[in-house]
């Protein structure tokens, strides 16, 4: 079976390392260098607590793998298990997350409830004023700049053809297969998988397919190096924007923070957003009421990137509904990046094989939640 990737993203460079493993002849076409898409922009973040409930198999799944990747891969990608807690600072939050632990409980998953005096006993310094938190100890974090590229490896590694700076032409299905023309030359396959992220919805258009997806970019910023204190993912419960922060300490000291500013609309020509200074203030805020000792740091470097968000907030994941031989899996919303080795495996299993073990109805590009 010959299969062409399109996007070298996490998704992308895990589905072409997953379907080399199952024997697939691959080529994976990006238009700029691996990983440098949402990936790059990632937090890093590996966690189940939150996620829509359809998509908890698909999310264990994919922590079983992020647990194999350093043996699969052939180096470390930064992968920890520190776990991950959600800071409580209202009523209100606590139902939701009292609720949600409940839904969650019959998918197989278990979140640990803290109160004050544990949050102050085994993570002193965070969120002094929280009422609560969730916390779930299996997941962590992973380096977004490291992952891509190493899946990218381990799969040229397999006999993959990894093809980057390729502009695509054109892409069209001959009905017996695929071509896709590029500035790199023109590859056939009789198999095409879109992981093209916030460009997956243009590539699904061409075979009739309408995805409502808009592109967005976070912005996310790192402080310097600090001695490190923190060691869970640190999030938090809560109906406001404005307080929805997230951070995480690396092991070389600097905390990597994003969230409570407004995600930007992004062109997708040349396909980037630019982080704005003047909306620092407004994160480093949320961010202190997490960690209080963080009041006083210098931010190094501030970022962004682009990400596609569907809208009802699930990804298109699954065979085509017009085209035999075309798959997606794109549009994540700005929470791919734990997914990502789980949809490679996936995508891989349900290419080659023609089922898939894990379900993926809910996110079937034809869904009723996308229609016109």
């Amino acid at each position: 079976m010959d299969v062409i990737v399109l996007g070298g993203g996490l998704m992308g460079t895990a589905s072409a390392y997953f379907l080399a493993r199952r024997g697939a002849r691959v080529t994976l076409v990006e238009r700029h260098r691996v990983g440098t898409g949402a990936t790059v922009a990632s937090f890093g973040n590996i966690r189940r607590t939150g996620r829509h409930l359809s998509q908890l198999p698909l999310a264990h799944r994919s922590r079983e793998r992020w647990a194999e990747a350093e043996a699969l891969l052939g180096r470390d990608v930064e992968f920890r298990a520190t776990g991950h807690i959600r800071l409580i600072f209202d009523e209100g939050s606590l139902a939701d997350m009292r609720a949600y632990a409940e839904a969650a409980r019959p998918w197989g998953f278990d979140l640990e409830e803290l109160g004050p005096s544990d949050i102050r006993a085994r993570f002193p310094g965070l969120g002094p004023e929280a009422i609560a938190a969730s916390f779930s100890p299996r997941d962590g974090s992973a380096n977004p700049r490291l992952v891509a590229p190493a899946f990218a490896d381990a799969a040229r590694r397999l006999g993959v053809n990894i093809v980057e700076e390729a502009r695509v032409d054109r892409i069209g299905f001959t009905g017996s297969g695929f071509r896709v023309e590029s500035s790199k030359g023109v590859f056939a396959a009789e198999c095409l998988l879109n992981t093209a992220g916030a460009w997956g919805a243009r590539v699904a258009a061409l075979f009739g397919e309408t995805v409502p997806i808009e592109a967005r970019g976070p912005q996310m910023g790192v402080t310097e190096p600090l001695p490190h204190r923190i060691s869970p993912v640190v999030g938090i419960w809560t109906r406001s924007k404005a307080y929805g922060a997230y951070l995480r300490q690396v092991e070389r000291g600097n905390v990597v923070f994003g969230g409570a500013a407004e995600r930007v609309p992004v062109d997708l020509d040349p396909g980037h957003a630019v982080a704005d200074p003047a909306r620092l203030p407004e994160q480093l805020r949320a961010v202190v009421r997490l960690v209080p000792a963080l009041a006083q740091v210098a931010v190094i470097r501030t970022w962004s990137g682009c990400e596609g968000y569907v809208r009802d907030m699930l990804p298109v994941m699954g065979r085509s509904a017009t085209t035999p031989g075309l798959f997606h899996a794109f549009g994540f919303c700005g929470h791919g990046f734990q997914l990502g080795p789980g949809v490679g495996d996936a995508m891989a299993e349900l290419i080659v094989t023609g089922r898939c073990e894990t379900p993926l109805d809910d996110f079937r590009i034809d869904r009723p939640s996308l229609a016109a």
